[in-house]
């Protein structure tokens, strides 16, 4: 592996040009900081970078390995870090002026795992406003690498950009209602949902508890499972985090896709997609047949819709909760969009709640009995391909706008279920579109094996963003 061609590696990647020696973990963390510092006064995804955390970090990881101890996958690799992560001595902002001096005394639990695997931090990454949809009016919004004018997906945006520009080799995302699926299909990379509970979320500041899943996003789905053996896992600290065993998510990684049973609703994936999302899925269900495969035609569950639907009012409230301590009694420093969530969650009844709660309920059952079929589900990560941040905002105006967007997002989070993401196809103007995979519960493993059977054969995630936004060599 050619220096050229280090800021794009893979973490595994990486982790093998450590051991032959054809790089150091000092060499790549500078090399990081290096292009922060040249790329990210342009993309913004970087709220707060920690040079000398990092390189401290990488100088123990050198020396580790010089004395031939390895941690793990995970040893001497750059990482970015979304700012609701709670990082001692760090700043952790939520992504809203109200936080904007909040300096934690302890690490979150996420955040210690990787420490404990040689993992370095280089910083924490911005985020939409309480990890809702809109970024803080008063702080800067990450830009799409590919295109400025386009979206760089919410709410784990500074995770998306700065994984798929090269300035960490992976990063941490929150989705409560699509916010690792979203930035990574708009940027370009692989985003792992894991099933709720599957990873710790004490230390990490919520949207909506009951909604909220912490996972990684890569650039390949091997380095998705790399990563999420680090951070899954019971915690003592989280009595929602799930004590079950946690595998070896690479131990199967080449074992195929022959004989799988793929799920997919015709008419729930193409009745609102536009034609260059549609083009992907054809495409997703070639390759995936291909591989050995089978698809079936299946019927999601009658209590699907009202999970869309009712996603937003049930997220407001957990979310009111999230901010009792600082709203209203700040709603001055909140912006709009956050607000509006807020409000709409202390308004909601407790009767209305309730009902969209036993809809939850009865979608989770009914996701159950569909999986007794099949073994993953293939859809979009939104309808409408890769937008413009002026084209989603017209169409997020709309009185179904947001009910489109969280269509085939939303739904997981209410019943748990884990999903990968992953790089499907590009706009004729040269953006990226991703789709996901959905599996049962604590199928993670099934969703990395099927997600790098599909990279094995195809080449969407080894593409990279526009020429221009690399250093001169």
């Amino acid at each position: 592996m050619s220096t050229n061609d280090l800021e794009f590696a893979t973490i595994l990647e990486l982790g093998a040009a450590y051991r032959t020696g054809k790089a150091s973990p000092v060499e790549v963390t500078q090399l990081m900081l290096d292009r922060i510092a040249l790329l990210d006064p342009e993309l913004r995804s970087y709220l707060t970078v920690t040079p000398e955390i990092a390189l401290e970090q990488a100088r123990q990881a050198e020396a580790e390995m010089a004395r031939g101890e390895h941690r793990g996958p995970l040893h001497g690799i750059p990482i970015g870090i979304k700012d609701l992560c709670e990082t001692d001595g760090v700043r952790t902002t939520w992504g809203t002026t109200v936080l904007a001096d909040n300096v934690p005394e302890t690490d979150c639990t996420v955040v210690r795992k990787l420490f404990e695997a040689g993992a370095i931090m280089l910083g924490k990454l911005h985020m939409t406003e309480g990890a809702f949809a809109a970024h803080h009016p008063e702080l800067p919004a990450p830009l799409n690498p590919w295109h400025p004018d386009h979206w760089p997906g919410v709410s784990s945006s500074g995770s998306g950009v700065a994984t798929a520009a090269g300035l960490c080799y992976g990063a941490i995302g929150s989705d409560t209602g699509g916010s690792i699926r979203f930035p990574a299909g708009a940027n370009g990379i692989t985003g792992l949902k894991p099933t709720w509970g599957r990873v710790s979320r004490h230390g990490v500041l919520p949207l909506a508890a009951s909604l909220d899943h912490i996972g990684p996003m890569t650039r390949s789905a091997a380095d998705a499972g790399a990563m999420l053996a680090v951070l899954a896992g019971a915690d003592p600290l989280d009595p929602t985090s799930l004590d079950e065993p946690v595998p070896d998510y690479l131990a199967d990684l080449d074992a195929g896709i022959e004989g799988l049973r793929i799920g997919i609703d015709p008419r729930y994936v193409y009745d609102i997609c536009d034609a260059e999302t549609a083009r992907v899925m054809d495409e997703a269900r070639k390759a995936l047949s291909e591989l050995g495969a089978r698809i079936i035609e299946c019927t999601m569950p009658p209590s699907t819709a009202a999970m869309h639907q009712h996603w937003a009012a049930y997220c407001g409230v957990e979310t009111a909760i999230a901010h009792e301590a600082t709203y209203p009694s700040r709603a001055s420093e909140y912006g709009p969009v956050l607000t509006g969530l807020i409000e709409a969650g202390r308004q909601l009844s407790g009767m209305e709640l309730m009902k969209i709660h036993h809809a939850r309920l009865q979608f989770g059952g009914e996701l159950r009995r569909l999986f007794q079929h099949i073994d993953l589900l293939l859809a979009p990560v939104h309808p409408f391909g890769n937008p413009t941040i002026r084209e989603l905002d017209e169409l997020l105006m709309q009185p179904s706008g947001l009910d489109a967007a969280l269509r085939f997002t939303a739904p997981f989070d209410m019943s748990g279920s884990p999903t990968i993401t992953l790089p499907g196809g590009f706009t004729a103007a040269g953006l990226p579109i991703g789709f996901q995979l959905i599996g049962r519960h604590l199928d993670e493993a099934l969703l990395v094996r099927a997600g790098h059977a599909f990279q094995r054969h195809t080449d969407w995630h080894r593409r990279r963003p526009r020429p221009a936004l690399a250093p001169a060599t």
